[in-house]
């Protein structure tokens, strides 16, 4: 291409010979950009420039866009915008029914406008998966799942009524029941093609099968060389409507490996010490790309698990290529000859496909890692990054020398031990090995201490169909491991409670206990609020845990317990060896238990089939709901009037947070407390403590989780120092109050706020209420040293304006202590541009300081003007209607 052109570029399709089938088109980059060296661009470079290269025509694309990503270099100095348009959207109910809340309330604001409600729906397709309602309210016995399910619909049925309406009322939205399995591992085994191919103009065209996933972990799919990624739920709503998704390109990090690994080693120890090596490795912001010899060995369930983690080493994305062991995980899981056949035909005819011969691509950084190098860990108590080796765990406690019968209920002792997560649930090998070793303990008459929670959720009914079938159920079982449920429990923060008992003698006696999770997140009083040290592990492992019961024996040394006729038993007498281990996954995973656990996937059980889910175009919102409310985002910017802002001014710092402050820290989640604001609000409305249930699962009502933003138990707000949890100090009095509270305060008021923070701002899960909850405080702005990428993106999606402290600034440097008025120059907001803050103290001292400007793409700046991502494509919409 020379001219810049905006029409499709229907002269570059080419056919794609697919061994027996129909005649193939795609649209080929080789024909677009002749003399451009392919081979050396990174995988995911190549795939959005094929997205790239489809879409021009579309939404104001020309070949100019596809030619400034075809020039990039692994020495990019300045990002750039590439307008991406993912093929499809992957969501959880926690976040995807809020956001099919939004759509609705879409519907509303185009008929108040006087356009088509029925303009606003999905253009691309969309899956619902209901994964994240379960709790483990029962577990360690045989109806753990049966009670659970119970529960689960006792709980949420309006919530999942509003999925069923949507599911009717909106085109290309499928909806995945309770109980059917986590959306990540669903992905992977069942709704990922890798390529997808449609009819246009009487032609088939093939393109890489793309996505979004309101989920942070939705990374978890590059692992199958698929490219998405997590992102807030106003983005992926923007994606439904076909608006591209302006992702900033800059760096692309090659990671090397090497070898294998050792014996006794399992894939969540190389993704653990991934997690560690990558993120001191500084890779947030950077795609991140899996390359070298070691990829001929690892398999897709691995890789995966690997992908899974992108968001805990703080990558965009964590893509692995297209090659044999792709093809032959989609033989594996089920899918068809014919799409196996086209996946590999594509990928070669794109230049997607890797083998020995393929030609390394150039990248921005390298980081190497020897396979062989890596050892047992598990990562904890906070992090997912704080590696820390099996044999040296012991030593961050004082009961290394107990001998395992004088193990009791004390500090260290574990209380929770769950095999959980996407993550590891999805890798058979680590699920057979966690198997094999309960069997080899059962066998030995080993059994869980009485005082830990035990669960299995496995992310797929897959999982439980061959390990029936290989015969491991009932020794898991034995130790206490029945499924309790098939859904994200303990590690997306649904653990339930403890034993009535457990949980008094860890207040009364004030003691340090632990979980133990197979899952990706540990952080701060997400697993259980009594819990206060969470360690990530193999699956084997959290059996072998749940049977000592204690962080301080030293499982690479001290015996684990104590058999049936009184031998000590040491982990490694009941390890499985990694012989037994492949030879029961050959003999018992295959297409006939994958065909097995997706035959029925979208269609629910009993209570899914009775529920009355509403009709018509619009919701019936119920006022009297306290779990489903109309959200206010609309009102927010007709209520502000200006869709140009100037300036924020006479603002008042609402809080000021330290490092590493956390969508936990931030965002709802959890149990609701008694005593706090959302519980005050539910109560006024009639509901009993009893039937408070948790914030995730009252995400689609604005007034519960305003009150809960800010409110985790372990925030630090420097305002308050001394304090623990979600309370500030407001400017006139003295005494701490709520957060919300002090908001509500302001904005009577009408005082602005803002937030001041350190580094890694917003880091975790992509939790749309940590922005949405931020911008219903009436937070402005937030000031901090650095960003996590999804939660600068949502605050910018909400109107939000993120602003970062230049190269060496801090609130500390600069000597802010809160108590300041702050006024913002806004006027020459645009990406990278130098933002003045005027900071006046009490005595009328003044600070001025720049900021670097967080909007990081022109797009972002228009929906930031526009008063945030709803409003502004309600105007799109009506401004289409109006010229159509």
């Amino acid at each position: 291409m020379t001219a810049a052109t905006t029409r499709p570029p229907t002269s570059f399709l080419r056919p794609v010979p697919v061994p027996g089938q129909q005649v193939v088109q795609g649209y080929s980059l080789a024909a677009a950009a002749p003399g451009v060296a392919l081979d050396r661009l990174p995988y995911c470079v190549r795939v959005l420039a094929e997205n790239v290269l489809r879409h021009i025509g579309q939404n104001g694309l020309t070949s100019d866009d596809l030619m400034a990503l075809l020039a990039w270099k692994p020495d990019q100095a300045e990002p750039i915008e590439v307008p991406f348009h993912p093929g499809r959207v992957l969501m959880q109910d926690y976040t995807g029914i809020p956001a099919l809340v939004d759509l609705a309330t879409l519907r509303n604001g185009m008929q108040d406008a006087g356009g088509s409600p029925r303009s606003v729906n999905p253009q691309i397709p969309v899956d619902l998966v209901i994964d994240h309602s379960m709790v483990v309210d029962v577990a360690g016995r045989p109806d753990a799942l049966l009670r659970n399910m119970e529960l689960e619909f006792s709980r949420n049925s309006e919530r999942f009524a509003l999925a069923k309406w949507a599911q009717r009322t909106f085109d290309n939205v499928r909806v995945v029941p309770p109980g059917r399995g986590i959306l990540h591992q669903v992905n992977i085994e069942h709704i990922a093609t890798v390529v997808r191919s449609e009819e246009a103009a009487a032609k088939v065209v093939a393109f890489p099968d793309t996505m979004v996933g309101t989920d942070s972990h939705s990374t978890m799919v590059n692992g199958l060389g698929v490219l998405g990624w997590g992102v807030g739920g106003i983005e992926a709503e923007a994606a439904m409507m076909g608006l591209p998704l302006v992702t900033p390109l800059r760096r692309v990090v090659g990671v090397k490996l090497t070898g294998k690994l050792a014996a006794g080693v399992t894939a969540t120890d190389l993704v653990l010490t991934l997690t560690q090596r990558l993120r001191a490795a500084g890779v947030v912001d950077a795609m991140v790309e899996f390359f070298g010899p070691a990829l001929a060995s690892l398999p897709v369930a691995d890789r995966a698990t690997i992908a899974n983690m992108a968001p805990e080493y703080g990558s965009t994305c964590a893509l692995f290529p297209i090659d044999a062991a792709t093809t032959a995980y989609l033989a594996l899981t089920g899918r068809s000859a014919e799409q196996v056949a086209l996946v590999e035909a594509y990928a070669r005819f794109q230049g997607l496909w890797r083998d020995a011969g393929s030609v390394d691509p150039a990248y921005s950084d390298l980081v190497a890692l020897d396979l062989s190098e890596v050892q047992p860990c598990v990562a904890g108590p906070g992090k997912p990054h704080q590696k820390v080796l099996l044999q040296d765990v012991a030593a961050q406690f004082d009961a290394h020398s107990m001998r395992p019968s004088d193990v009791k209920l004390a500090n260290g002792a574990v209380v929770i031990a769950a095999i959980t997560s996407c993550t590891n649930t999805s890798n058979p090998a680590v699920m057979i090995a966690a198997g094999l070793l309960a069997r080899n303990a059962a066998r030995r008459g080993l059994r869980s201490r009485p005082w830990v929670k035990t669960s299995l959720t496995p992310g797929s009914r897959v999982v439980g169909e061959y390990l029936e079938a290989a015969g491991l159920m009932a020794p898991l079982a034995e130790l206490g491991f029945h499924i309790a449920g098939f859904g994200c429990g303990t590690c997306g923060g649904n653990s339930g409670p403890l034993a009535p008992a457990v949980e008094a003698a860890i207040r009364d006696q004030q003691l340090h206990v632990c979980s133990v999770l197979s899952g990706n997140r540990n952080f701060e009083a997400r697993i259980h609020l009594q819990v206060r040290g969470n360690y990530l592990m193999s699956p084997p492992l959290v059996v072998a845990y749940a049977i000592a019961g204690h962080m301080g024996l030293d499982l690479t040394r001290d015996p684990i317990g104590v058999d049936s006729d009184g031998q000590d038993v040491h982990l490694a007498d009941i390890w499985p060896s990694a012989e037994e281990v492949e030879q029961m996954v050959v003999r018992h995973v295959g297409p006939a238990a994958f065909a097995a656990g997706y035959a029925d996937i979208f269609q629910g059980d009993k209570s899914w089939e009775q529920l009355d889910a509403p009709k018509g175009e619009l919701f019936p919102w119920d006022d009297g709901s306290t779990y489903i409310r109309r959200p206010p985002y609309l009102d927010l910017r007709r209520a502000t009037g200006s869709e140009t802002p100037t300036g924020i001014h006479g603002a008042r710092a609402l809080l000021m947070l330290g490092d590493s402050i956390t969508t936990d820290h931030i965002s709802p989640a959890g149990a609701i407390a008694s005593g706090s604001p959302a519980a005050a609000y539910l109560q006024s409305r009639g509901v009993t403590p009893l039937d408070f249930n948790s914030y995730g699962s009252r995400r689609s009502n604005h007034e519960v989780m305003v009150r809960g933003t800010f409110a985790n138990t372990r925030l630090r707000n420097e305002l308050v120092p001394g304090h623990e949890g979600g309370v500030t100090r407001h400017a006139s009095q003295a005494d701490p109050l709520s957060v919300y509270q002090a908001a509500e305060r302001y904005a009577a008021d009408n005082v602005p706020v803002v937030v001041l923070a350190g580094r890694d701002y917003g880091a975790g899960s992509s939790r749309d209420w940590a922005a949405k909850g931020t911008r219903l405080l009436g937070v402005q702005a937030v000031v901090a040293e650095t960003f996590e990428r999804i939660h600068r993106a949502n605050l910018a999606n909400l109107g939000v304006l993120p602003l970062q402290f230049v190269q060496g600034q801090s609130r500390t440097t600069l000597g802010l202590d809160g108590s300041e008025t702050f006024d913002i120059d806004t006027s020459p907001v645009r990406p990278g541009a130098t933002v003045t803050v005027r900071a006046t103290r009490a005595s009328g001292e003044v600070v001025e300081f720049p900021t670097r400007c967080r909007l990081d793409t022109a797009s972002e700046v228009e929906v930031w003007r526009g008063g945030g991502m709803m409003p502004f494509v309600l105007d799109r919409l009506l401004h289409q209607e109006a010229t159509a």
